[in-house]
């Protein structure tokens, strides 16, 4: 990857030989390597058996997940903030884990769309909870940078699953939630 770096480097009209660029084919392969990271992730080792038989069929909540990932199309980042709830089939997982699986699917390239679908399945997967709900919202640096320049755009995504698609109630009521204080 260091050497397409270079000559993306030359390709722009940079010298890669120039002190100040001469170890960015490394960072930037070192930077890229993270940044797609969960294509490389094993969601089994993440969880580390952190799910629990608990009888509450509360709505649980995580709010306010910082999310960034990578546009698919431009490879510019995106970033905002993820919302994840399920309620409870008899099982539960340590909270900590949400944040995690979100990273996972943030990790790489992506489209808004496809991140959220793809979180509230694998929750679905790991607890086959009574249902999930996702919802992201977040800026685009491909819209804001570049092409129609709109740096105040913010593009929101929801996945509902089970009782959060068929009930709403639950809907309604996992949307007054995120919605209260969400920043």
């Amino acid at each position: 990857m260091e050497d397409e770096i270079k000559k993306i480097l030359a390709y722009i009209g940079e010298d890669p030989e120039r002190e100040g660029l001469l170890n960015t084919p490394k960072r930037v392969s070192k930077s890229y390597q993270f940044l797609t990271s969960g294509y490389k992730a094993d969601i089994n080792k993440l969880i580390n058996g952190a799910i629990f038989t608990e009888s509450t069929q509360s709505m649980i909540l995580v709010r306010n997940i910082e999310i960034y990932s990578l546009c698919e199309h431009h490879l510019l980042p995106f970033f905002g903030k993820a919302h994840v709830a399920y309620i409870p089939n008899g099982k539960i997982i340590g909270i900590s884990k949400i944040p995690r699986v979100v990273d996972v699917y943030a990790r790489r390239l992506q489209v808004q769309e496809r991140l959220t679908d793809q979180i509230a399945q694998e929750i679905q997967h790991i607890l086959n909870p009574l249902g999930v709900g996702v919802v992201i919202k977040a800026k685009h640096l491909c819209m804001m940078m570049r092409g129609v320049e709109k740096q105040n755009s913010e593009l929101f995504t929801s996945s509902m699953l089970g009782t959060f698609q068929s009930n709403s109630t639950t809907r309604n009521e996992f949307l007054d939630l995120i919605r209260t204080g969400s920043s």
